[in-house]
């Protein structure tokens, strides 16, 4: 009976730890992994319409539209090349950690207890990085007025609209 139930919660520990490694850390961060592999700060739900690093990416392809200062510019850019000097040895710690973890579950029987204190490891870190996409946001709609916010806002939901019509129609 014993065996039967470290197999099912082994089996629940691997599924968790194997979701986690593909949906990435960035739970903060959600979906992790931007297209050119660097951590991201956005997450599937986007808190008051703002998500994060690829909101201040956002708003600097748009510069011209926000009619952003050269002083806003470089706030933006300093803000997300310090986010991602921060992030991005975290999100390598987490990644390894849930190998560790993946590691951990393929010997028979797991070692719950060290199975635990990674997932705790890993949990922290995330938190952490959760904190450092809220701390960016903030940084930076700090250096935007309200109506570049606003316009910014905008933005991002003309391109949510282009891709849900995107996703909707048949390929």
């Amino acid at each position: 009976m014993n065996k039967v139930r470290s197999l099912i919660l082994g089996s629940a520990v691997f599924a968790l730890s194997t979701a986690a490694l593909r949906t990435g850390p960035v739970a903060a961060a959600p979906d992790g992994v931007n297209p050119e592999n660097r951590p991201s700060a956005h997450g599937r739900r986007m808190a008051g319409g703002f998500g994060g690093a690829p909101l201040i990416s956002l708003a600097l392809s748009h510069k011209s539209e926000l009619n952003l200062t050269a002083d806003q510019v470089g706030n933006l850019e300093n803000i997300r090349t310090n986010f991602q000097s921060q992030v991005t040895p975290m999100f390598q710690q987490v990644r390894s950690i849930d190998k560790e973890i993946a590691g951990l579950m393929q010997k028979t029987p797991a070692d719950l207890i060290q199975v635990k204190s990674k997932i705790q490891d890993a949990e922290k870190l995330r938190s952490e990085l959760r904190y450092l996409r809220i701390e960016a946001l903030e940084n930076g709609k700090s250096v935007l007025t309200q109506q570049q916010r606003d316009q910014l806002r905008t933005l991002v939901r003309a391109q949510h609209e282009q891709f849900r019509n995107r996703r909707s129609q048949p390929s």
